[in-house]
């Protein structure tokens, strides 16, 4: 069974003005969708692989056979955080409440500090990347990886993500990471992410 392309979930102007249409479009039709088509190509005749969930497939990278390991660990990465990274925004921003704000301000001291670790944790990734806040351990934690690398690569869940590849903000922001991140969290879908959270610690 191949990988498929999830269709975006609002239209490629519902995050204008933090994140412009064009790049949207781009992001979703052209980047995410050539990584779907380059992972179905690298596990062709791979069928125990092929059938798995992404995020197993990812936990299990070091079963791949190692001569399509690199384009399944891109290119699946690439799709497993895409796939994330499209619902956990909408029209939102503010701040997280309920069991995920309160562990969020027990873990990191408060809100405010939560995202000042978050973005020094996207900032800090060289080149291209993701930084994250993720459930392992029994616990939240901030992380970052590098490329398309996933969490679940390191059994961690990923419970809210920020792509931080050029390709996410250039046509906008430009060099200016910075400002980008700081947009960002005008379009956080905090009711997707608790969602994720409550998943996570439930074990689902």
């Amino acid at each position: 069974m191949a990988y498929t392309l999830p269709p975006l979930p609002y239209p490629n102007n519902a995050l204008e003005p933090s994140i412009d249409a064009t790049t949207m479009e781009i992001h979703h039709d052209r980047h995410h969708k050539a990584y779907v088509d380059n992972l179905n190509k690298a596990l062709e005749g791979q069928a125990a692989f092929q059938n798995k969930k992404i995020e197993d497939l990812l936990r299990e990278i070091n079963k791949v056979p190692e001569n399509i390991r690199t384009a399944v660990r891109n290119n699946g990465g690439g799709h497993a955080n895409h796939s994330m990274f499209w619902e956990i925004m909408t029209k939102g921003g503010g701040e997280p409440t309920g069991p995920l704000g309160d562990d969020i301000k027990k873990t990191f001291g408060d809100f405010v500090g939560f995202k000042t670790k978050l973005k020094e944790a996207a900032m800090g990734r060289f080149g291209s990347g993701w930084g994250w806040l993720v459930w392992g351990g029994g616990k939240l934690q901030i992380i970052s990886t590098a490329n398309q690398d996933s969490p679940y690569m390191e059994q961690h869940i990923p419970i809210l993500g920020i792509d931080v590849w050029e390709h996410a903000y250039y046509l906008k922001y430009q060099n200016k990471r910075a400002d980008y991140i700081d947009a960002w969290w005008n379009v956080v879908n905090w009711p997707a992410v608790a969602k994720r959270y409550s998943e996570a610690k439930a074990g689902k």
